[in-house]
């Protein structure tokens, strides 16, 4: 039997990265998956190419591999109408809803008082309403089934800690903050926890600050600081994954509340 057997996840920001790793290592141990992503570009502020539907049906290709059955949905976070819609999906395929886990992200940079509006707006909408859309659309189904649940937030070390040089990413990350202890309380009642992740930079995630990151430290020292982790300098997907594995898991049935740390020490470095 594997650590979430029997249950159903879904994930936002399914295509690749992070949440594909998440959305594979669920289905290792068990789990049905619904992996959502919004596969089509939102923003030119944005330095890099978003997942594509190719993307997301590789992911659930990958999932499928494992023997445990998934859905694709195209969905945006930013919309409740269509994260709504991915909970009728998964109402229809699989019945059951016992894992969330609130993914989707993006990210540019710039200083706080030169970014554009529209930089600001769509790294909020996406990581920080985009949780709050996902718990909107998952919890009220949740508190009907009456069996609990887990809920999981990617925030960030930036989530933690005042990063350079995006004021807007650490702004909506240390917002995921605030938003996942007060849904830990509201939802307690109905034995739904609710923790974050909070990883340090991780590799193949598909999202660029459009610059080489050594020429983004030279230019800004602190955050070559940031950069350097005490164990290592980044993390990997799965690294992730694990601790999201854990969080959904039944052996966390008492931890609500939580800021796991995925940092390889960063946010504790002197």
């Amino acid at each position: 039997m594997g650590r979430v057997a029997g249950k159903v996840a879904l994930i936002t920001g399914g295509a690749r990265g992070q949440g594909r790793s998440h959305a594979v290592r669920l289905a290792e141990e068990g789990a049905d998956v619904v992996v959502t992503d919004v596969c089509h570009g939102i923003s030119d502020e944005l330095p890099y190419r978003l997942a594509t539907k190719e993307d997301l049906e590789e992911t659930a290709e990958l999932v499928r591999a494992t023997g445990r059955r998934c859905v694709a949905v195209q969905a945006d976070v930013r919309s409740i109408e269509e994260m709504r819609a991915a909970v009728d999906a998964t109402r229809a395929e699989f019945g059951r809803l016992d894992i969330v886990v609130a993914n989707a992200g993006v990210m540019s940079i710039g200083a706080a008082w030169e970014l554009s509006e529209e930089a600001w707006d769509v790294n909020v909408d996406v990581n920080l309403k985009g949780p709050w859309n996902t718990v909107r659309a998952t919890a009220p189904w949740l508190i009907e089934q009456g069996e609990g649940g887990s809920i999981v937030i990617t925030s960030s070390a930036a989530g933690i800690r005042g990063h350079v040089p995006y004021a807007h990413y650490v702004a909506a990350k240390h917002g995921v903050v605030g938003l996942m202890k007060a849904l830990s309380n509201e939802l307690a009642p109905h034995r739904i926890r609710v923790n974050t992740v909070h990883p340090t930079g991780v590799s193949e995630t598909g999202i660029t600050v459009g610059v080489p990151i050594e020429e983004l430290a030279a230019r800004e020292p602190l955050f070559g600081l940031v950069a350097m982790n005490p164990l290592a300098p980044y993390v990997e997907p799965r690294d992730v994954s694990n601790a999201v594995l854990f969080l959904a898991s039944d052996e966390a049935r008492y931890v609500t509340g939580l800021q796991f740390t995925v940092d390889a020490g960063s946010t504790n470095k002197p």
